[in-house]
């Protein structure tokens, strides 16, 4: 195993589908600290997806076992549908490899208190992959408020809103899986948008929630295709969350928050995962870059009463997933839980939201959360 920081991190993938093939092998194939050096595979000879076609040089499995038992395997990215993620996560811990598991973590928090408690008492590092954290319109945001542009964070309007009006194919985990085995839209894109919210605010201090049927036109009576979740903070901040698929807008609103001082509004979606689609290396020139990105940046004046556009700018770079990545490679070179880019205890508390947003919608009441 790799124990210096000269030496690279040998990292295998579980699963071959969308998350392994565009948002982490071309990622671990640009950081120098990695090196792509096993893939587990179910089927790779059946369908246009064949991971020893695509990566003749690296070991191959149809299971995880050979893995489990090879030495020279530092980090398992898990990219496999979340009810797999407990009993995978576990095994690979007592195996004494460190994990990166594809969002929502795991099903449940109780779940996750499980790989915490493990994780730690096999002196391993767990890391969740949200990373939206690192989309150039979240690091905007989230360098006015802390540059205090905005002022103080009075409300806030976080979406995920998309135009499909035909359910995902029953094939696909996001067509098939239930919520109470971390499927469905709730924890699909609602948990990048609690998770963005906690980032920039921390635990709600109460949640009101409802899931409901868009496509079918219904109250939550099954397995939601729309939510619409209101976090209360201590302060007075009211974050609204809303994720649906018969949103008619293009380009389709994405933040819109409004603070003491300014008001600033976001639509379309960040580049990268268009771009990565694509085919577009971390590497390549442009990557992460939008040019038709415009948001609207409103600001009050000192005196308090006039207000006015003003130039969108911030004080930092652009940052991109390439960063999580090179953060992930500096908490495996130091072996602190404290350096991992998306900590497992912080995937919890996402959790502990999303189940308030699901017991609210169940009774039709707020939900304390502290």
């Amino acid at each position: 195993m790799a124990t210096d920081s000269g030496t690279k991190f040998n990292v295998a993938v579980i699963g071959y589908g969308l998350s392994a093939k565009v948002f982490h092998i071309p990622f671990f194939n640009h950081i120098p600290q990695f090196n792509l050096h096993t893939i587990i595979q179910r089927n790779p000879d059946k369908g246009p997806d064949s991971a020893p076609r695509d990566y003749p040089t690296v070991k191959h499995h149809t299971s995880p076992e050979p893995m489990l038992s090879d030495p020279d395997v530092d980090l398992v990215a898990i990219l496999t549908p979340p009810d797999t993620h407990l009993g995978l996560a576990t095994r690979c811990l007592e195996a004494g490899k460190h994990v990166l598991v594809e969002k929502p973590f795991v099903p449940s928090v109780a779940d996750a208190d499980r790989l915490i408690a493990l994780a730690r008492r096999v002196g391993r590092l767990i890391c969740v992959y949200q990373n939206r954290r690192w989309d150039a319109d979240f690091l905007a945001l989230r360098s006015l408020l802390a540059e205090g542009r905005l002022g103080r964070a009075v409300e806030l309007d976080t979406h995920f809103d998309r135009f499909r009006p035909q359910k995902p194919a029953a094939a696909s985990w996001k067509g098939s899986l239930p919520m109470e085995r971390g499927g469905g839209i709730l924890y699909d894109l609602g948990s990048h948008l609690v998770d963005q919210a906690y980032c920039l605010f921390g635990l709600p201090r109460a949640v009101y929630g409802r899931l409901v049927g868009q496509r079918e036109g219904k109250l939550f009576g099954g397995e939601p295709d729309g939510v619409h979740a209101v976090l209360s903070y201590a302060d007075g901040t009211v974050v609204t969350v809303r994720a649906g698929f018969m949103s008619v807008e293009d380009p389709q609103p994405r933040f819109w928050l409004r603070g003491t001082k300014g008001s600033l509004r976001i639509s379309g979606l960040d580049p990268q995962e268009d771009q990565l689609r694509r085919g577009m290396k971390p590497s390549d020139p442009g990557f992460g870059i939008d040019e038709a990105w415009k948001p609207r940046l409103l600001q009050a004046g000192d005196d308090g009463t006039t207000i006015r556009e003003v130039p969108f700018e911030t004080s930092k770079p652009p940052a991109t997933y390439i960063e999580f990545f090179e953060q992930l490679a500096r908490a495996l070179q130091s072996g602190r839980e404290e350096n991992i880019p998306v900590k497992a205890t912080e995937a919890r508390e996402v959790l502990r939201i999303l189940e308030a947003v699901r017991e609210s919608a169940r009774t039709g009441r707020e939900v304390r959360l502290q």
